[in-house]
Order: structure tokens, then C-alpha cells, then sequence
């Protein structure tokens, strides 16, 4: 079919925008024909179509507002069998929740709507796709979030349909622990044989990082390491590393594209996160064979199963997540590689792009 795709400017590699490019692939593989609408930001992409749309910048409240507008012009403009949208938008077909629920967000991290414009204008977008007003269908990427868009909106079970996120499993590969393991240690200057921990995200508050912190400052064994990569408030959180006592022991990388070779420097991944609707980090870690310690929080959990690729941690607090990094100290038989390997294997862009067509015949009747 051919498919006008609205998104937010993405790249082949690095950050969550690998998942869009993933899929976008599956689906131009699969014999679809798409078309992508953006900003200005987006780059070109061999063999595509890129609408890039104008937008206005400053405020937030506008940016948000005229990339929607012009976004449904350009859609309606050039006729498309189907219109996907992965952002609020003001008219789409099918609309994929990656962000979950807004409602769900504030509630989680403790923030009020009522004065901020930005957030108000997303809840009134969020109103209208969920409530099918300026959509058909729509996507969850976890059962969590599946069940959440349910009961906030009360959005028929039968127009939301579950398609969990895919992840390429060449890039991400137990075998780059062998390629990678010592040179990134060495150059992050962790020792060799220190038990590591890394914590992957941007967004540092809502991934759960504080209480993480509070969790590691509580483990026996002095000599093990945290490494933090990935964009937030890195002050704040490297004044709370130093109040713990932690600053020897915490590495702070910032953002990294080549992110595959951090998990194969680790023993496990820590993503405790206060509002998650999947969180792509789980999948690329146990695709590389590393046990993940989510929070029960995260849809990602749904993938984790505690003592056999994981821990789940009922909640983002200090306490559970010391239980958790606790127990990954203690491998079950056979280690971890294995049992994390083959609970990602299912989880191919192939298998997404698929279910997206089943749901693109179903629409187009």
C-alpha cells in the first residue's frame, strides 16, 4: 500500500529512532511503498520520499501545533492509501503510541497540566486520537499500554491493537562482547574484572536514574561500576553520584551512537523507569545476551522474566532496585547470555512490518 508515515526526524543509527528505521525498512521490504512526512531536520534516505513540513519553533505549544497542522495538509495533499502517524497528530488513519499515554506520564512523575499550555494541548491531541476522533485504530507497543489507553479513554479494545517494537539482532549480538568488551572498558577506564552495571536513556528523571543511584550506593562491593549513557541533567545527577559517595564509581559517556559496544562492556543493564511504554533498551540489551533490571513500570518488563534474563523491580524505588542488581550478582545455570539471547530472538522488524500489514488490509477492508 502506499503509506504516508509521520514522524519526527530519525537516523539509521543510534537512539530510539532506530526503531522507526527498523520498521520503516520491514515495511518498504514488505513491498510497501512509503512516504515520509517531517521536519526540516530530517535527512535524506536512499530510495525515499521526504516531505519535510515547515514548522514553527518557539514555543513548544507551536512547534507541537504546526508540525500537526501542516502534517494533515501534507497527508491529504498527496492522497495516501493509509496515513501512519508515530506523533499527536490532528488526522491519521492508525496511530502508534511509542510515547504511551500523557495522562499516564504526568500522573507518573508527579506534574500537574492545568497551567502549562504545552502539556494541555497534548492532552487535548492525545483526547482526540484515543477517543477516535481524529483517528482509526490504534497501535500500543505493550500490553500495558494496551490496557492503559482502555481505561484513561475508554477506547474500544477492538480499534487498539498490540505490536511490540523489533530490534536488530546483528547489530545487537552476544558476539560483540568478544569484539568490544575490553577496548570500551579500557576506554572508559572501568577495570577489566569490576562487575558493571549501565544504564541507558534520555530523559534521566522518568528512567528511573535517581533512585538507581540510591540503589548502587548500597551495594557491598566497592570496586563495581555504573556507567550512565545517554542525555538529561548530568549535574544534578552527578551531585546526587557525590552526596552517595559514588563519584569514583559512576562514568558518565553522554550520548553515544555506537551504543552496542557499552553493552558488551556490561555485566547487566539497569532501566528502572518511572513511565516507560516499552523502552527499546530492554530489547537491544538481551539481544546482546546482558540480563536487564526493569521496573515493573516499563512495558519492556513484559519481556523480562527475574532469575532467567532479568529482574523485574515492583517499583522505581531504591529498595527494589537493590534487590534486583543483588540478584543479577547471581547468574542462574547456564548464565545469563543465553536465556537473554532467546527471549529478543522473537522480536525481528520482519515480524512487526507483518503485523502492520495484517492491520493495513484490515483497515483498507
Amino acid at each position: 500500500m502506499r503509506v504516508g508515515l509521520i514522524c519526527r526526524p530519525f537516523s539509521f543509527h543510534g537512539g530510539v529512532e532506530t526503531a522507526t528505521a527498523g520498521l520503516l525498512s520491514a515495511l518498504r521490504h514488505a513491498g510497501h511503498d512509503v512516504e515520509l512526512i517531517s521536519t526540516h531536520r530530517q535527512k535524506g534516505v536512499a530510495g525515499l520520499v521526504v516531505h519535510r513540513v515547515r514548522t514553527l519553533r518557539h514555543p513548544s505549544t507551536l512547534r507541537l501545533l504546526s508540525f500537526a497542522l501542516a502534517a494533515r495538509a501534507t497527508a491529504a495533499r498527496h492522497g495516501y492509501d493509509l496515513v501512519q502517524s508515530h506523533e499527536r497528530a490532528l488526522g491519521q488513519d492508525l496511530y502508534r503510541a511509542g510515547e504511551g499515554c500523557h495522562r499516564g506520564y504526568l500522573e507518573a512523575m508527579g506534574r500537574r497540566a492545568a497551567l502549562d499550555p504545552f502539556h494541555r494541548l497534548v492532552l487535548a491531541l492525545e483526547r482526540r486520537i484515543f477517543r477516535l476522533r481524529s483517528a482509526r485504530h490504534v497501535v500500543a507497543i505493550s500490553r500495558q499500554g494496551k490496557e492503559e489507553i482502555q481505561r484513561r479513554y475508554g477506547t474500544d479494545p477492538r480499534r487498539v491493537t498490540l505490536i511490540y517494537n523489533g530490534v536488530d539482532l546483528e547489530r545487537f549480538h552476544p558476539d560483540n562482547r568478544g569484539r568490544h568488551r575490553r577496548p570500551t572498558r579500557d576506554e572508559l577506564r572501568v577495570p577489566q574484572d569490576a562487575w558493571t552495571v549501565l544504564f541507558v536513556g534520555s530523559g534521566f528523571e522518568r528512567k528511573g536514574l535517581g533512585p538507581l543511584l540510591e540503589a548502587f550506593a548500597r551495594g557491598a562491593d566497592a570496586a563495581a561500576r555504573l556507567v550512565v549513557t545517554g542525555k538529561g541533567d548530568a549535574a544534578r545527577y552527578q551531585a546526587l553520584a557525590a552526596r552517595l559517595g559514588l563519584a569514583d564509581r559512576v562514568v558518565w559517556t553522554g550520548p553515544q551512537e555506537q551504543v552496542e559496544r557499552f553493552y558488551a562492556a556490561a555485566d547487566a543493564v539497569a532501566l528502572p523507569a518511572r513511565y516507560e511504554p516499552f523502552g527499546n533498551v530492554h530489547l537491544e540489551a538481551l539481544a546482546s545476551g546482558v540480563p536487564v533490571l526493569s521496573s515493573a513500570r516499563a512495558g519492556g518488563a513484559e519481556v523480562v522474566r527475574s532469575g532467567v534474563n532479568g529482574w523485574v523491580a515492583a517499583e522505581p524505588a531504591a529498595g527494589p532496585i537493590a534487590e534486583g542488581l543483588a540478584a543479577l550478582r547471581d547468574p542462574p545455570a547456564g548464565g545469563w547470555v543465553g536465556a537473554a539471547r532467546a527471549s529478543a530472538e522473537p522480536f525481528t522488524f520482519a515480524l512487526q512490518a507483518e503485523a502492520f500489514s495484517d492491520l493495513y488490509r484490515l483497515l483498507r477492508g
